[in-house]
């Protein structure tokens, strides 16, 4: 069944494309709108075919960046196989800046398998899950902790039924070099890129490289690794292209699992959240985990937040001003790797 997108790219011909992604969409200031998504393909010949996104949330920046990056310095004379990028792949959300898209509030990350005649972001998922994901050996979906939260930087891959495409994800996953990673374990239906990965016969792999809704040296340097390693390992290149320094022998890799509510502290109300440890520090139960204050109860104390399970703190929220149901903090837990 059609998407409903419009797809200028040729996956079967040789040589680079660049071009936009087209999903019609009528709005007020133009009743013929297309949403354009920028994408470009590189093949050379008989070889590994990988496709690289980014997006996937607006204002996760990294990948979204480096993958622009990519696209300008690959040179498909270099490469062996077949390489697409989608650096904005939901651009509406991109260009807003934020996590979900502003035309139809479409978190593109819970949104597949998508629906071919639904709103734009559901036929985006559908594109990629039904049309693209099949035609790539591998797919690397890069995200971060957005707007609202600091992460850990680790990578991911679904946990899947498949033991011979589940094996190579984590070897995969193992040479992209990362001190920590998840494996997921969401079922066959998980509406995430990474389920929609694995129905659709590919190794999916995905991570958290960065956070904060901005970039630092350090994660954009992760994020450049990660991808050169990539694309060195399944031998699409021999040298890396993103890097500014030689990349180095992955050291250990720690497994994490993240499973449970409790593995997390949650708001009740509203309050102002200050964390008391960093991320990556390895925590028991009872420890404490921050204070929450009540800027509108000046006479009370803050109260004192702890742990309720053991574990390495993946992520915290970076507003401090907190509504009921926010996580606040959490705690992954240390797996046999």
């Amino acid at each position: 069944m059609h998407s409903g997108l419009v797809n200028p790219i040729d996956l079967s011909r040789e040589g680079r494309q660049a071009g936009h992604l087209a999903i019609p969409y009528s709005i007020d200031r133009s009743p013929y709108y297309q949403i354009r998504i920028p994408v470009l393909r590189l093949k050379n010949g008989e070889g590994p075919s990988l496709l690289l996104m980014a997006g996937n949330h607006g204002d996760e920046y990294e990948g979204e960046l480096q993958l622009g990056r990519l696209m300008r310095l690959l040179d498909v004379a270099e490469i062996r196989g077949a390489v697409t990028i989608l650096p904005m792949a939901n651009l509406p959300a991109v260009m807003a800046a934020k996590r979900c898209s502003p035309f139809d509030g479409g978190n593109l990350n819970r949104a597949f398998p998508g629906d071919p005649i639904g709103s734009p972001t559901a036929r985006m998922a559908h594109f990629l899950e039904h049309e693209l994901f099949p035609r790539h050996d591998v797919v690397l979906d890069l995200h971060s902790g957005g707007t609202s939260m600091a992460h850990l930087p680790c990578t991911l891959i679904e946990r899947q039924a498949d033991a011979a495409r589940f094996e190579r994800s984590v070897s995969l996953m193992r040479a992209m070099g990362a001190a920590h990673a998840f494996i997921a374990d969401n079922g066959p239906t998980a509406p995430t890129s990474m389920g929609a990965a694995a129905r659709a016969g590919t190794v999916g792999l995905s991570g958290e490289f960065g956070g904060g809704g901005t970039v630092t040296p350090e994660t954009m340097a992760f994020t450049a690794a990660a991808i050169d390693r990539l694309l060195v390992t399944l031998g699409t290149v021999e040298r890396p292209v993103l890097s500014r320094a030689p990349l180095t022998e992955p050291g250990p890799l720690q497994l994490l699992s993240l499973s449970r509510h409790s593995q997390g502290i949650y708001a009740n109300h509203r309050g102002w959240f200050e964390p008391a440890v960093a991320l990556g520090a390895t925590v028991s139960a009872g420890d404490l985990a921050g204070w929450y204050h009540d800027l509108e109860r000046l006479d009370q104390p803050e109260e004192e937040l702890r742990f309720a399970e053991s574990g390495i703190v993946i992520s915290h929220r970076l507003h401090c001003d907190s509504q009921a149901g926010d996580c606040l903090i959490q705690v992954a837990e240390p797996i046999a790797s």
